[in-house]
């Protein structure tokens, strides 16, 4: 089935976003991207065709869509998916699928990538707090993006790993 825009596909859509542990050259980028557009013109659930999409941000963040309305994906379909970004991921040298991690914009503009335990130590020495401004790689819908995949961290689950007394209440 045709590969279409991520914005061509329903609000309602479902999203997977997969951080890369770096960001990527602009050759790894179009190899990312090159393969992610050969598996989604085959990508199947149930034997029927998904109509997929994808795009790719800040050089290290796929984003794979999918219209849901018709057939949805199947666990084997989704399978199928990790594994091929695994393949990827064994070829490139770079992690894709850990979704462990969290990703947020340092004061300097540049993405840093540090597991969940890290990043609540950076939040009691202050280095990162509510302010931060975190990349949320847990979405689930192509609708989320147009709320802000990119926010403060207290207006993202990231704020439960910040200690209590430095997240003020977001502002109405």
């Amino acid at each position: 089935m045709p590969r279409v825009a991520l914005d061509g596909l329903p609000r309602d859509g479902r999203l997977w976003v997969f951080g890369a542990e770096r960001a990527l050259d602009a050759d790894e980028e179009a190899l990312v991207l090159a393969e992610v557009d050969q598996f989604l013109e085959g990508w199947k659930a149930h034997g029927v065709p998904l109509r997929g999409a994808r795009t790719m941000r800040e050089g290290r963040f796929l984003m794979v869509g999918v219209d849901a309305s018709g057939v949805p994906p199947s666990g084997c379909s989704l399978d199928a998916m990790v594994r091929s970004l695994r393949e990827l991921e064994a070829r490139l040298g770079v992690g894709l699928v850990d979704h462990g991690q969290v990703y947020y914009r340092a004061d300097s503009g540049e993405v840093r990538r540090v597991a969940r335990p890290e990043f609540r130590r950076l939040g009691e020495t202050g280095e990162v707090g509510p302010h931060t401004r975190v990349l949320d790689t847990t979405l689930t819908h192509i609708g989320s993006l147009e709320e802000g995949w990119e926010r403060p961290a207290r207006e993202t689950w990231h704020a439960r790993l910040l200690p209590t007394e430095r997240i003020e209440a977001p502002k109405p």
